[in-house]
């Protein structure tokens, strides 16, 4: 029978997401309809799948890695110092907006211990403020904001409302729980993270060169470390679930390929997570809670109280983004499931809660999941002001540079011009977008944030002087820089030095060298690139929604020709059933009037 309730569960984990292509459910997460599709199979419902020791154990690695993979969606560059900003920034937004959680969830839980609906308020405080950080990110995925101030902020959120949770869950439950540990021993479980984070960080650059398909060594180490921290976790009296949240950051910290999380994404969702889901839904016991009238009048008001907890919300991300996507993100937020299960499976082991009220705030989080995504949806409009723009800044106007700047402007570009010369200034103006400087120093350039930019283009005259320029933007981390060199020494090895660190060097004689040979080689090289109409484009991918997608499946193939693909330092030759990976520079031929749709879905940061 054990067997037969495994075959259940398995096939309900297959059919769900077939069901829901097939009738175009896709306002409602896949996590709900699991936990649905288990109601109707366990004591609730057709009572063909049962509690046993082996679903139990396939269920308590579920919300591990379903934990696991929640740390590794953390974006840690979004803690970087921010430049300064007019706006309040996702992180100052996402904190000020997380405490106000905070508060109110605390009124929450005073309000039921005053109205003597439930009797543990600091309990009630942490379920209230959790957030279901899966269900946030696979909704800001689909509308590709992750690289968005908007995405950015309801990550960052979410993230919070996990890791604070997770924390305060953990030294509550051993304070109040039967464990003689004492709660300062709680700091080990971050010790051994940070240790594991140091001992890895450099062989696992040595693991990537020497893995192959048969040893997986990156998959290894990940459940390595997520054994690793759930058993000292266990051992200082802690929570699993903290162990397996730590051990997705310290994995995410390493820095894996693409391919790793994918992997272990695969693994996750296609197995473990959405059996944990299922036997949520299998151990609710709905006719019990019906019978019980305390139950049936907690419900409403513990939605209500998961609503009031993120109400402060709005008018905190009113400060930066418009009220009705304000309104959508507060929706968003209030979403949770991820955290309230297991954190109401460690309530019941402290006899904090019965078996209906446990119930209750499932459902109540059940329903919150149904009502944020499809009100998210619903209300969120993209602002046309969102859309990314590389920023392109030139250091040198002249004859050369502002005709770029002008055709380029037209474009998915934010161009400025920077000039130290006043009669250059007042020549160009007017044609394009330019500051003028007092001089070309480190300092005057900083101020003006000439170097905060994708890309830097130096085309100053004067070559000992973009030299120098070039050695700024390096130090200054700018992405790509381009210099312009019309004369070199050759017995100098400055010009080696600037490529060796990643400067494009650019030089008229050669590009008209290679111009030439072009044209006797390939007779319509000059009007491909002449031309109004066509050209040959390079677009970088960035979205993580192309990534493992084949040449042939790509939605404009046909409107482009695909050439080459560059791919860590070595072109490929592109078949139908090229996959397109993360960082792909991909050359290709095509309408100019495509290219800029193309690129804005290509190079989107998602």
């Amino acid at each position: 029978m054990a067997n037969l309730a495994l075959l259940f569960v398995l096939f309900a984990a297959l059919a769900i997401p077939l069901v829901m292509a097939r009738f175009h459910i896709t306002r409602v997460p896949t996590a709900v309809a699991e936990i649905v599709v288990g109601i109707i199979l366990g004591q609730s419902g057709l009572h063909w799948v049962t509690v046993n020791p082996t679903l139990s154990q396939l269920s308590d690695l579920g919300v591990t890695v379903l934990l696991f993979l929640s740390g590794m969606e953390i974006d840690f560059s979004l803690f970087k110092r921010q430049t300064k900003a007019v706006q309040a920034s996702p992180v100052q937004l996402a904190v000020s907006g997380y405490l106000s959680i905070i508060v109110m969830s605390s009124i929450v839980g005073g309000l039921l211990k005053v109205s003597g609906l439930y009797a543990h308020p600091l309990f009630a405080m942490i379920v209230f403020s959790t957030v279901a950080l899966g269900v946030v990110i696979a909704a800001l995925k689909e509308k590709e904001l992750l690289s968005q101030p908007f995405g950015q902020t309801m990550l960052l959120l979410a993230a919070l409302g996990e890791l604070f949770p997770l924390i305060t869950l953990t030294i509550f439950a051993a304070l109040n729980g039967a464990s003689t540990h004492s709660v300062w021993l709680l700091t080990l479980i971050f010790v051994a993270a940070l240790f594991l984070l140091l001992r890895f960080r450099k062989p696992y650059t040595f693991f990537v060169k020497i893995d192959k398909s048969t040893t997986q060594l990156d998959i290894r180490l990940a459940f390595f470390i997520i054994c690793a921290l759930v058993t000292v976790a266990a051992g200082v009296g802690a929570e699993a679930i903290l162990g397996a949240f730590l051990a997705g950051m310290v994995m995410k910290l390493l820095q894996p390929r693409e391919e790793t999380q994918d992997k272990l994404t695969s693994l996750g969702y296609g197995f473990f997570i959405p059996i944990f889901f299922i036997m949520t839904g299998v151990r609710l016991d709905i006719p019990a809670m019906v019978q019980d009238p305390r139950a049936l009048v907690l419900i409403p008001v513990l939605l209500l109280g998961f609503i009031l907890a993120k109400s402060l919300l709005y008018p905190i991300l009113r400060r930066r983004f418009k009220s009705q996507n304000a309104l959508s993100g507060t929706a968003l937020i209030t979403t949770t499931i991820t955290l309230v299960v297991p954190a109401l499976t460690i309530g019941r082991n402290l006899h904090l809660l019965s078996a209906a009220e446990s119930g209750a705030f499932t459902l109540a989080a059940i329903i919150t999941c149904l009502l944020g995504p499809v009100l998210f949806n619903s209300w969120f409009k993209a602002d046309p002001n969102d859309l990314p723009k590389t920023r392109v800044h030139f250091i040198g106007a002249n004859i050369m540079t502002v005709p770029i700047a002008q055709q380029l402007a037209e474009g998915l570009y934010d161009i400025i011009l920077y000039t130290d010369l006043p009669e250059n200034y007042k020549t160009y103006n007017s044609e394009a977008n330019i500051k003028l400087l007092p001089s070309f120093s480190q300092a005057a350039l900083n101020e003006a944030g000439a170097y905060d930019a994708d890309i830097v283009v130096l085309g100053y005259f004067d070559h000992d002087k973009n030299y120098q320029l070039a050695q700024w933007a390096l130090a200054a981390k700018v992405p790509r820089v381009i210099a312009r060199f019309e004369t070199k020494d050759v017995q100098n090895d400055r010009y080696e030095v600037l490529a060796s660190h990643g400067v494009e060097i650019f030089n008229t004689l050669d590009a008209n060298i290679a111009l030439l040979r072009s044209l006797i080689e390939t007779p319509s090289t000059l009007k491909i690139l002449t031309d109004t109409t066509a050209g040959i484009f390079e677009i970088t991918v960035r979205n993580r929604r192309f990534t493992g997608m084949e040449v042939r499946s790509l939605p404009f193939i046909d409107e482009i020709t695909i050439s080459q693909i560059y791919r860590d330092g070595q072109f490929i030759a592109p078949h139908g059933d090229t996959q397109i990976h993360l960082g792909d520079h991909i050359l290709f031929s095509g309408s100019k009037n495509a290219v800029q749709s193309i690129r804005q879905q290509m190079e989107l940061l998602n």
